[in-house]
């Protein structure tokens, strides 16, 4: 079967044929305009992870500020937890840290919408703008 058929009906056995015939010199037989959409997706995958992370973290930040009566230990280690998830995740892709300002901003979106949801406030109630330098919310 055709690799370009492939890539529409078996995406893994696509991909273990790309990578077989990449490994074995084969480069006539590369599906060259899948795997650049492939690789270029990868890319946007670890800038999302980055942005949920982020979201996660900012949810918690909110919520420990805004209802710190309900402030507990499962807070707490979510956000210690997705402060490292980040840092190693940065650590690894560490092209990442230039898209920082946008990431924050889209995870600020989200987290308002989310933390609005969780706590029952409205999400004008939250600040506007991003209420912590990236030093302090790290």
């Amino acid at each position: 079967m055709p690799s370009k058929n492939l890539y529409d009906s078996d995406f893994y056995q696509w991909s273990q044929q790309q990578s077989y015939f990449f490994k074995s010199g084969q480069w006539n037989e590369l599906d060259i305009a899948n795997l650049a959409e492939e690789i270029e997706d990868i890319g946007k995958s670890l800038k999302r992870e980055l942005e949920s992370r982020l979201k996660v973290l900012l949810v918690h930040l909110l919520k420990w500020k805004y209802q710190p009566e309900l402030r507990g230990n499962s807070w707490l280690y979510s956000i210690e937890e997705q402060r490292e998830q980040i840092e190693d995740h940065l650590e690894e892709n560490p092209s990442l840290r230039h898209t920082l300002p946008e990431s924050f901003d889209r995870a600020f979106r989200y987290a308002l919408i989310v933390a609005a949801k969780e706590t029952g406030y409205t999400k004008s109630f939250f600040p506007e703008n991003f209420p912590w330098s990236v030093e302090q919310m790290m």
